[in-house]
């Protein structure tokens, strides 16, 4: 397993920028039992890992699967070294594609909170930034950070959400685990 590294912008009852404060995007959602949002959809918790693109030397730690890149970064090091702090964030690892549970892999200092759905691009969450695919699955699907908590119900959604909408480009999603830091950013 390839393990990369990210920093994320919060989202939770204390949000209320750009136009969806925490109750609006309740509302839209209709994920009532978010007690957070930890999702890897850039426009809901904000990469804050600004990596300097004409520094030829940053390209060695910036995550790129086919030609997207993928807001993940190969080291922990280069992601505090460019990290755009805010007063709360959420330092995470993860790994796209997993083959094996990951509830149960310890990551030293990470909890794992579950397996996100993202776009082939790596941009937008099927879970959580999509509206909803209620042909596919239901708000009670998810965790109270809008994930999923088991790999084979992540692959099993994954598998449906693009049988039921092989037109939707958001329906076509890698599976990725996701481990938070307990306590640095929190």
């Amino acid at each position: 397993m390839t393990f990369l590294f990210t920093a994320r912008g919060t989202y939770d009852k204390t949000y209320d920028e750009d136009g969806m404060s925490w109750e609006k995007y309740i509302e839209w959602s209709k994920l009532t039992h978010l007690t957070e949002l930890v999702s890897l959809d850039g426009m809901l918790n904000e990469i804050l890992v600004e990596p300097d693109y004409n520094d030829v030397d940053d390209w060695n730690y910036i995550h790129v699967v086919e030609q997207y890149q993928t807001g993940f970064f190969t080291s922990i090091d280069f992601v505090f070294k460019r990290l755009n702090k805010k007063e709360k964030f959420n330092v995470l690892t993860v790994v796209i594609e997993p083959e094996k549970e990951c509830s149960e892999i310890n990551v030293d200092g990470y909890e794992f909170i579950g397996y996100e759905l993202l776009d082939q691009d790596f941009n937008i969450s099927a879970l959580t930034n999509c509206g909803g695919f209620d042909e596919t699955f239901l708000p009670t699907d998810l965790n109270d950070r809008g994930l999923i908590d088991r790999l084979e119900k992540a692959y099993d959604i994954k598998k449906r959400l693009f049988e039921n909408n092989p037109e939707e480009h958001h329906a076509d999603t890698n599976v990725i685990a996701v481990w938070r830091h307990e306590t640095i950013g929190r």
